[in-house]
């Protein structure tokens, strides 16, 4: 058996890939003359999750509530203001576990052929200077996989696993469609042959035709080299299509996480089912309660106390505005953050 080398941390993140542990990205807010900080936007705020080998979580929520942000701390492209990233990795035959917001720039570099990512918009996420060979290259060479001919062939080999031919290296991002340009995006993070991509709503940018053409694309992909997704998107039906199990996020928490067909068959928490009463049905005869929200989402900068979804929501009690709800197991994997939880279980028939 295999050794493992670990950073401060506990033996039960040894058979994730990823393990995020109370992890907080914060912006400041400065003011006045000499630019002090006033106070922090809580973009993410205490958030511990974990992702399997092979596996894809799709994250959801609300526009603002820190989807994004998570995804960037973890790729370290934004730098954490508290908290743990662990990464499992190996060497010579040796497990090892890495704590991603500790190690250097040059290790980091390293570290990120395996973490790569995929943008919301390749129009913004595309050079539209470089031609396609040198924008998919461009990893190859820095991180000094591949030189001359064996650059162009990886390049080519690359474009025809994403549904594009060697014909497309000579031409710039302009001369594609939103799908091709998105499907370049997808080679060049799949270059350095990662074991993880962050996806951060990569069919939000395209026509609902397409979009099904690129979700295809990438489960073929997961597939066939066995990655492991972080799927960031607001759209619940393109996270059912693609993922095992799905997150929902409301500013800057988690607040619940369960396997796909029991997130939308028996969701415990008050967000997610209003999250889930939005989605359209085709069939005319069937009707669905629609749950509207009372009230606005509140500021990150000054969250209520207690529960953060305490002044929307209709199950609260006077525990909720006061103490904050712990991400705990409901049974088979099911984990939600709501001391209700037992009371909205009954009123939508759902054994616990």
């Amino acid at each position: 058996m295999a050794n493992a080398s670990f950073i401060g941390q506990e033996e039960s993140v040894l058979a994730d890939l990823l393990h995020i542990k109370n992890l907080k990205t914060y912006y400041p807010i400065r003011g006045g003359v000499i630019k002090r900080t006033k106070n922090y936007v809580r973009a993410v705020d205490d958030i511990s999750l974990t992702l399997e080998r092979g596996e894809c979580l799709g994250l959801v929520g609300e526009s603002g509530c820190g989807k994004t942000t998570l995804g960037k701390t973890i790729l370290q492209l934004t730098k954490a203001t508290g908290g743990k990233i662990f990464l499992k990795g190996s060497s010579k035959g040796d497990i090892q576990i890495i704590d991603l917001t500790s190690v250097g720039k040059r290790k980091l570099k390293r570290l990120r052929q395996k973490i790569q990512i995929v943008f919301q918009d390749p129009s913004t996420s595309l050079n539209p200077r470089m031609l396609v060979k040198n924008i998919i290259g461009e990893a190859l060479r820095i991180h000094r996989i591949a030189g001359g001919r064996e650059r162009i062939r990886r390049v080519i080999d690359l474009l025809r696993s994403v549904g594009l031919n060697e014909d497309h290296t000579m031409r710039y991002p302009h001369e594609f469609s939103g799908g091709q340009r998105q499907r370049i995006a997808i080679a060049r993070a799949l270059s350095t042959s990662p074991e993880f991509i962050i996806l951060d709503e990569p069919t939000s940018a395209l026509d609902v035709s397409v979009q099904a053409q690129i979700l295809n694309l990438l489960i073929d992909l997961k597939n066939r080299y066995n990655l492991t997704y972080l799927f960031i998107t607001h759209h619940l039906l393109v996270v059912e299509h693609i993922s095992d199990r799905i997150a929902v996020m409301y500013l800057g928490k988690i607040v619940e996480i369960a396997p796909t067909s029991a997130m939308f068959s028996s969701a415990l928490h008050p967000y997610t089912r209003a999250l889930l009463s939005a989605i359209p049905i085709p069939d005319l005869d069937l009707k669905r309660e629609r749950i509207i929200l009372s009230g606005d989402v509140p500021s990150p900068i000054n969250p209520p106390p207690g529960c953060r979804f305490h002044p929307r929501c209709s199950y609260a009690v006077e525990r909720c505005s006061q103490e904050e709800p712990p991400l705990e197991d409901a049974g088979k994997g099911h984990l939600v953050a709501c001391f209700r939880k037992n009371a909205v279980a009954m009123d939508h028939g759902i054994n616990l």
